[in-house]
């Protein structure tokens, strides 16, 4: 029976499966069925290095669930990340850092609306529906579909957690079982079958041109970009308020997800390179936008290509309502802190949801749609996300090594790896590797070749961070005006 928090009106009804589930949903996707092959166009020269540079790429991210899970435990509340940086390290970055995050994941949310199209358009393809293949290319239809679904699940979130939770979990052992099929038909070809196929389908040969020589730059430019496939585990930390037995569930859900995820990803990045030669994916990503399933779609039955196709769709949708629900909570945390206008805050009587946190979340994500159709190359959006979820995640391990200073009260209630000593270890290590990735990442940022300036995720990011400096110092003045003690309400949790 679920319990009803009498002052904020959201309910703890999600158990471990539905918090994993958010996880693993906020991970999978774009992810694996997108990011580590479009790569080749966006870092050129990484060639046959993508599954190391995946793993290099992991080693920030789990450094960084380990911070999210232990400040976790001590502060289980809504909108997780918000709450523990301006609770163990400063309200004022507390809120900057988990805006960027807020914006960059919003944006994404329409990014990956926007990248469903293409792969609802290689179902078409394989089932020589090509006609319905040439209307999905066109730009209105595919702008218009992608706002239909992302608006869809804006709805599912807004009919709150029995109606959320009908959706992600089965949808997730779906995207598990038809994914399994791309890693057992990715071992099981080889680049001569695949040679083979792609003779037989399109009357071409292999191009093996490509240069394969290695470049530390490069390596860690990519490790730098594949590291966004870690990020959706904090998600769990966001419906902190809505958790069962949180001090336990929270950390135990985002152990479980990226320890799946993580294992998933080296097995189908793995597989798909495996089949299918990198020279050829490199050349493929620098004309169209392409995807695993729609490579081995090449070496499938026909039957069998479109059913992994859909699979594909489908976990890419599984992402919107899982991310919704994050970027969400985010808002209703500042608003509950008086920190964004008080009716972000209000939840719906019946359906115990932050409906207007989570419709205008959907009103930014709809943004992200319209500039991925509009930049040309969704790869802007996810480099913002990249940048404002990396500096999210350094703070996180920043605030795991202030938190018994600054308030050694919560510090107290930490309920998972209570050794200092090795929280500290855990903290500086996370702290020292993901500035590292932030200063690759920056670097490729700002010396990219592009069109113009906004095309560059830095400036964006940057301007987004002043506008939410604007933001909090305004609304921190006004609680000072109105007599609020804001050094007792950044110091304790919000109401249970």
């Amino acid at each position: 029976m679920s319990q009803t928090n009498q002052k904020t009106g959201l309910t703890r009804q999600m158990g471990v499966m539905a918090l994993a589930a958010t996880g693993i949903c906020s991970m999978l996707g774009a992810g694996i069925n997108v990011v580590p092959f479009m790569i080749q166009r966006n870092v050129p020269g990484i060639g046959p290095y993508v599954l190391p540079a995946f793993i290099c790429a992991a080693i920030p991210a789990v450094l960084a669930a380990f911070a999210y899970s232990i400040l976790a435990s001590a502060m289980p509340r809504a909108g997780g990340s918000y709450i523990y940086a301006s609770r163990g390290l400063s309200p004022y970055l507390g809120f900057i850092a988990s805006f960027s995050q807020w914006f960059g994941l919003s944006i994404v949310i329409g990014v990956v609306s926007y990248v469903i199209v293409p792969f609802i358009r290689d179902v078409a393809v394989a089932l020589e529906w090509s006609g319905m293949a040439a209307t999905l290319e066109t730009g209105v239809v595919r702008v218009g579909l992608a706002l239909i679904l992302l608006w869809f699940f804006v709805y599912v979130n807004i009919r709150g957690a029995q109606m959320y939770e009908r959706t992600v979990i089965p949808l997730m052992f779906l995207m598990f079982g038809l994914g399994a099929i791309v890693i057992v038909a990715g071992f099981y070809f080889t680049p001569s079958d695949f040679d083979a196929a792609l003779m037989a389908k399109e009357g071409r040969g292999l191009e093996i041109s490509g240069d394969n020589t290695f470049d530390w730059g490069t390596f860690m430019a990519a490790a730098a970009l594949l590291f966004s496939s870690f990020i959706g585990f904090d998600s769990i930390a966001q419906a902190g308020g809505e958790a069962k037995n949180p001090s336990k569930s929270l950390p135990l859900a985002i152990a479980l997800a990226i320890t799946i995820v993580g294992g998933f990803y080296m097995l189908f990045t793995g597989a798909v390179y495996h089949a299918v030669p990198w020279e050829f994916v490199a050349q493929e990503a620098m004309v169209k936008d392409i995807s695993a399933p729609g490579m081995l779609s090449y070496l499938m039955p026909s039957g069998l290509a479109v059913a992994v196709l859909a699979g594909a769709a489908i976990a890419l949708i599984n992402d919107l309502p899982a991310m919704l629900l994050s970027v969400s909570r985010l808002m209703f945390a500042w608003a509950e802190d008086g920190i964004f206008p008080k009716q972000v805050a209000k939840v719906h009587p019946t359906l115990h949801t932050p409906h207007i946190a989570i419709i205008m979340s959907g009103v930014m994500a709809s943004i992200g749609i319209l500039g991925s159709h509009f930049a040309g190359d969704f790869f802007l959006g996810i480099d913002i996300m990249v940048t404002s979820m990396m500096v999210n995640f350094l703070l996180m391990c920043v605030s795991l090594l202030s938190l018994p200073k600054v308030n050694p009260t919560l510090a107290a209630e930490i309920k998972v790896v209570k050794n200092v000593s090795f929280q500290k270890a855990l903290g500086f290590s996370g702290t020292v590797i993901l500035i590292g990735f932030l200063a690759v990442h920056t670097w490729k940022d700002l010396n990219a070749e592009v069109a113009a300036w906004y095309f560059h995720s830095t400036p964006i990011w940057l301007i987004v961070m002043a506008i939410a400096s604007a933001i909090f110092f305004y609304k921190h003045q006004n609680l000072k005006k109105e007599g609020v003690d804001t050094k007792t309400l950044f110091s304790t949790l919000p109401p249970e």
